[in-house]
């Protein structure tokens, strides 16, 4: 589905929501939820957080629907308050708190289909190496690396659901990738 046509589905349904259509909204959740579901995932590393500020996200996108002036595509909107609330979580975690904790992501996604068992055990070690590394991270850089490489979202949008300038994301983009690198190739030397 090309970006004009989602686009267009997207303000169809919001305006029968608006419209009083209730079940118009059920559709924009089925579209967007597991996508969210996995980005909060990765920002909050943790499944069960992610799974709270996904619900409540839509939620609130209920209620304020009729703030969205479709500048933006719907779910860069959607992400951005999402966002916002996993910010507001994570600032009220304690401060002891590990970024290196177990990421709470479902085995499910981690493997792959038609393949050997001791393939997929390498699979899922790369995905664990690839979480900690992520999880070293400053949080600025791991939300950056993740609305861009697992989002695929552009820097425009980035720049919006973070409130920052478009050279801000292109910049920490930049030192994210770096400092990931420099992780793996640590973890890499510290296995051999």
């Amino acid at each position: 589905m090309n970006q004009s046509s989602n686009n267009q589905d997207d303000d169809h349904l919001i305006r029968q929501t608006l419209a009083g259509e209730s079940s118009a909204f059920e559709g924009l959740i089925e579209k967007y939820q597991n996508r969210l579901y996995h980005s909060m995932t990765h920002v909050l590393r943790n499944s069960t957080d992610a799974e709270d500020i996904v619900q409540d996200t839509f939620v609130k996108a209920f209620t304020k629907l009729s703030t969205f002036r479709g500048g933006s595509q719907f779910y860069t909107w959607l992400y951005r308050i999402a966002h916002n609330s996993a910010i507001s979580q994570i600032r009220k975690r304690k401060p002891t708190e590990s970024l290196d904790h177990d990421a709470g992501i479902p085995a499910a996604t981690l493997e792959g289909h038609g393949v050997s068992p001791s393939q997929r055990i390498e699979q899922q070690e790369q995905s664990q190496h690839l979480n900690d590394a992520l999880g070293r991270l400053k949080e600025e850089q791991r939300r950056v690396l993740v609305l861009r490489e697992m989002e695929g979202l552009d820097y425009d949008a980035i720049a919006e659901i973070l409130d920052v300038p478009v050279g801000t994301v292109r910049s920490r983009l930049h030192r994210a990738r770096t400092q990931l690198k420099e992780e793996l190739e640590r973890q890499f030397t510290d296995t051999e």
